[in-house]
């Protein structure tokens, strides 16, 4: 066997793993969620989408959070909780691959401020009619 046939045999084992890669990936992408899948084919690299994804879920946790069940504690209590929230959304953040929890929190986050703005305008109709 000389030089040449056994680097074209080489180079042929290479074209069939890049073209099988290549599909796996495709298959891949197609299981993601929806906003999970459109930041790992747009942003330049994989390890950038996951810091991105984990940041997002991060984020909306912190708020949903907020929003609905947080009550007012010590900045050390405030300190425990987001850490283990943090803790908690690493593990999230690989549901957040294959499954929608970033689109979850979205919808979870916007029905709780349509809450808020309810509760908050309630609130202040209250106040002007005891005030007259």
């Amino acid at each position: 066997m000389d030089i040449k046939s056994a680097l074209l045999g080489e180079l042929n084992v290479i074209q069939v793993a890049a073209s099988t890669n290549a599909e796996e990936t495709a298959k891949v992408y197609e299981r993601m969620a929806g906003i999970t899948r459109f930041l790992y084919e747009n942003l330049p690299n994989h390890d950038i989408a996951g810091y991105v994804v984990f940041l997002l879920v991060f984020v909306l946790s912190a708020i949903v959070y907020k929003l609905g069940f947080a009550k007012k504690l010590k900045l050390s209590q405030n300190i425990i909780i987001y850490v283990f929230l943090f803790l908690g959304c690493i593990m999230l953040t690989f549901f957040a691959l294959f499954l929608p929890m970033i689109e979850g929190l979205i919808v979870a986050a916007l029905i709780l401020i349509v809450y808020k703005i309810r509760m908050w305008r309630e609130k202040r109709e209250e106040q002007q009619a005891a005030n007259q």
